[in-house]
C-alpha cells in the first residue's frame, strides 16, 4: 500500500491522526496532516483504509 495526502485539501479534522499515529500527525503551527509514513506495514493497511474513507475532505488517497 502507497498513501498520499493533499495538504491543500487538509482541513486539520485529526480523525487520521486519532486511528492511525503510526502514519499521520499534523503540523504543530496549522494543524495541517503530515504522512509520517507513506508504505505502512501490512497490518495497518485496514486502519488507513478507515482513515481514507473519514477524511473530510478526501485529502487521503491509497494505492
Amino acid at each position: 500500500m502507497r498513501v498520499s495526502v493533499d495538504r491543500e485539501r487538509c482541513c486539520g479534522a485529526g480523525q487520521c491522526v486519532l486511528l492511525a499515529p503510526d502514519v499521520f500527525d499534523q503540523g504543530e503551527e496549522d494543524g495541517i496532516v503530515v504522512l509520517l509514513e507513506p508504505e505502512p506495514a501490512e497490518p495497518l493497511h485496514g486502519i488507513v483504509r478507515e482513515a481514507e474513507a473519514v477524511c473530510p475532505t478526501g485529502a487521503i488517497t491509497t494505492s
